[in-house]
């Protein structure tokens, strides 16, 4: 057995059974992979993949035990590098970043920059995804963090810790009428056309709940997926933005007003993700408090060491959250 053979199933289990795109995403031939699987399961003297022919159309019972084992194994032997890379110089590596564009565009800069002043020789990858494509970067080791916005009901080895907190904001141009409301109700933006940041057919997930439970129908103008054409859209006059507060940035957004609704929504909490059982380079534990302080390495190491959730919670609970610009 080895673990270029365990690569093998782990990497094609992760690619649909796709033996060509296995082979092509590891840079060898695909005949090459298909003879290293059949000769770990002639080894083993059982099936991995279920075959069709030529194809491959599904993963065994004995196989999914298997393929999950390799993939402990494979993150062993990764941490097992990290390590021997810490003790030569834990100055410089890699440190791999996967979040939403959300945190990539408002969130992630300043603490990147304060990172790379101290870490010069260490690469930042940071890619981008959904909220599902960011957890599963992490679990699959193409992440050593996570950074998302409620990063619910996590699978079995990864852990969250909360971040810090934002509102929601209303953005509108500096003449608008919404600017000499005082506060504003949801009857008050029920007059008025609304750009959402959402690509989900209901609109805007907190505006939609709020209105139902209010019995209010506000007007849907435009829905987007990102918050700068949000303010592209309402400086176009197609009607008044909401957008995360850690989205507004008043020295680029001239021309607009920021009007804080963070009383009629519920605020969200952003999240640091980690997985367990992983070697975790001198410099992740920095990251992490760079972009949330309370996070100390003493705490992360306890909640990446501690087996009890509960044990975990009590812990974090503890923790005031910030929010995030600073209210």
């Amino acid at each position: 057995m080895k673990l270029q053979q365990l690569r093998y199933i782990w990497e094609v289990a992760h690619h649909n059974l796709n033996v060509s795109a296995t082979a092509q995403s590891l840079y060898t031939s695909q005949p090459g992979v298909s003879k290293q699987i059949r000769l770990l399961e002639d080894e083993l003297g059982v099936e991995v993949f279920v075959r069709s022919g030529k194809h491959l159309i599904r993963i065994t019972p004995a196989g999914e035990k298997i393929i999950k084992l390799a993939d402990e194994i494979l993150c062993k032997t990764r941490s097992i590098k990290q390590i021997a890379q810490d003790f030569t110089d834990e100055s410089r590596g890699f440190l791999s970043i996967s979040c939403t564009r959300l945190q990539a565009r408002h969130a992630l800069p300043d603490v990147t920059c304060a990172f790379m002043k101290k870490f010069p020789s260490v690469t930042l990858r940071i890619r981008q995804g959904e909220p599902s494509q960011v957890a599963e970067m992490l679990m699959d080791g193409e992440a050593d963090i996570a950074v998302c916005t409620e990063l619910m009901n996590p699978p079995t080895g990864l852990i969250n810790l909360p971040c810090y907190q934002y509102n929601t904001g209303l953005v509108v141009p500096d003449d608008h009428p919404l600017t000499q409301a005082g506060s504003l109700t949801l009857a008050d933006l029920e007059n008025y056309p609304i750009v959402v940041c959402s690509t989900n057919p209901v609109g805007y997930p907190h505006l939609h709940q709020a209105c139902v439970r209010e019995g209010v129908t506000p007007v849907i103008a435009c829905q987007v997926a990102d918050t700068d054409l949000v303010k592209h859209y309402v400086r176009l006059g197609l009607g008044a933005g909401l957008i995360p507060s850690l989205a507004w940035e008043q020295e680029n957004d001239r021309g607009l007003v920021y009007i804080d609704v963070g009383h009629l929504f519920p605020s969200s909490t952003v999240y640091i993700g980690l997985r367990r059982g992983t070697f975790s380079r001198s410099f992740l534990y920095d990251f992490v408090s760079l972009l949330a302080s309370h996070l100390t390495q003493n705490l992360v190491e306890r909640a990446l060491l501690s087996s009890n959730s509960a044990e975990i919670d009590d812990m974090l609970k503890k923790i005031r959250l910030p929010f995030h610009p600073e209210m």
